[in-house]
């Protein structure tokens, strides 16, 4: 059996649809699968590639061009003993942060990580919704007193593809995050622990689930729609094909503002 998950987001305009095979039922012609247990590599496996997901759905549906991506970096002598303490550091910022944008009543959305690196370094990175006036560079470079403010712009909103698709897997690294050498094997992670969170006034709708009949081998995007982004493999627990891909609609309507109604975040 294949099934189909869809999730629609900015309204219509971004439809990101997964495809898969059941791993209970057998391939066309052979009897259903025993099913097996998943060991914890592959667990964990999942488990990172959903919230990298559930990051990058967040990413297209709240975050536009000019909105901010920011990495504080700690001074040798503010650095924090553990993650507790990193946690502090990072509230205490953000309560500041909030107070401004509560009073002009602007919407407050973000992503962070905190990462202790395997040398004892520290750093956070956050993405951060700008604020009308377009100035959340200066209010969250004033806001940080632990070390450096590094800035940078979210480029695509129009394009949610591999642009939002590698923030947030960088969004989301942890101690098992390994980048790959120049002669394509995987190096060793940088990252001895994370805390990956996001403010709470970020809800996604719920994805709609359809059984295909069967599984189609390349896929024909609707009327009024093309395909921004395609990935295809070999689905890890199960040892079935799958295929994630990202719909954009042509003529993109014009995105609905945030009701300017606050939510704590």
């Amino acid at each position: 059996m294949v099934k189909r998950k869809k999730i629609r987001l900015r309204h219509g305009d971004v439809l990101d649809v997964e495809e898969y095979h059941d791993g209970t039922y057998g391939s066309p012609g052979k009897s259903r699968q025993k099913k097996e247990k998943p060991t914890k590599e592959q667990v964990r496996l999942i488990n990172r590639r959903n919230k990298a997901r559930l990051c990058r759905w967040r990413l297209i549906q709240y975050f536009d061009q000019g909105d901010l991506f920011i990495t504080w970096t700690y001074e040798v002598g503010n650095r924090p003993p553990d993650m507790a303490g990193a946690l502090k550091d990072f509230q205490k910022a953000m309560s500041k942060i909030r107070k401004i944008y509560r009073a002009r009543g602007a919407p407050l959305y973000w992503i962070r990580n905190i990462e202790r690196g395997t040398k004892g370094a520290w750093h956070i990175h956050l993405a951060i919704k700008q604020t009308p006036e377009g100035d959340a560079a200066a209010i969250v470079t004033k806001a940080w007193t632990k070390g450096g403010t590094y800035v940078a712009e979210i480029r695509h909103s129009k394009f949610t593809g591999d642009d939002m698709e590698q923030l947030a897997d960088y969004l989301t690294k942890d101690e098992h995050t390994a980048e790959t050498k120049s002669d394509g094997t995987p190096g060793k992670p940088r990252i001895a622990e994370s805390s990956y969170n996001t403010s709470r006034n970020m809800p996604l709708p719920e994805p709609k689930e359809d059984k295909l009949v069967r599984w189609k081998p390349e896929v024909k995007p609707p009327k009024g729609y093309y395909i921004a982004r395609i990935h295809e493999g070999i689905n890890p627990v199960t040892g079935f094909l799958y295929r994630s891909y990202t719909l954009i609609r042509l003529k993109t309507q014009e995105r609905k503002k945030p009701p300017n109604r606050v939510r704590r975040c």
